[in-house]
């Protein structure tokens, strides 16, 4: 991912969620990062990885990764839903089965079809 749709991302969370804000406790601690909170999420979802794999990386509790990644979904549906998630039109298919076809993905688009799933 690039550096810039990745700090527009975090960016995007941090100005409408509370939770991607980074807090000072009782005791003066800071709390999590919203970039390490967004790193550790989309580690979990780029690489497939479980979560003690990116608790070694990010330093993060594993029950905080969990949440993490659950809060970061959560956060980009809502956010983005309107604008970046919408039906797709045959126009959008056909494009996107061309460019997945010449990189050797064929039929990519049945893969991320769940409707087969019981």
């Amino acid at each position: 991912m690039k550096r810039h749709v990745f700090v527009w991302i975090v960016d995007a969370l941090s100005n409408v969620y509370l939770y991607f804000q980074q807090r000072v406790d009782a005791i003066g601690r800071r709390d999590l990062s919203s970039l390490q909170k967004c790193t550790d999420a989309i580690q979990m979802l780029a690489y497939g990885v479980a979560t003690n794999a990116v608790v070694d990386y990010v330093r993060i509790g594993e029950s905080t990764t969990i949440e993490c990644l659950e809060k970061f979904v959560e956060g980009v549906i809502s956010v983005f839903e309107d604008k970046y998630l919408r039906k797709s039109n045959p126009n959008n298919v056909r494009r996107l089965l061309q460019m997945t076809e010449c990189r050797g993905f064929p039929s990519v688009l049945g893969s991320i079809d769940c409707m087969h799933w019981q």
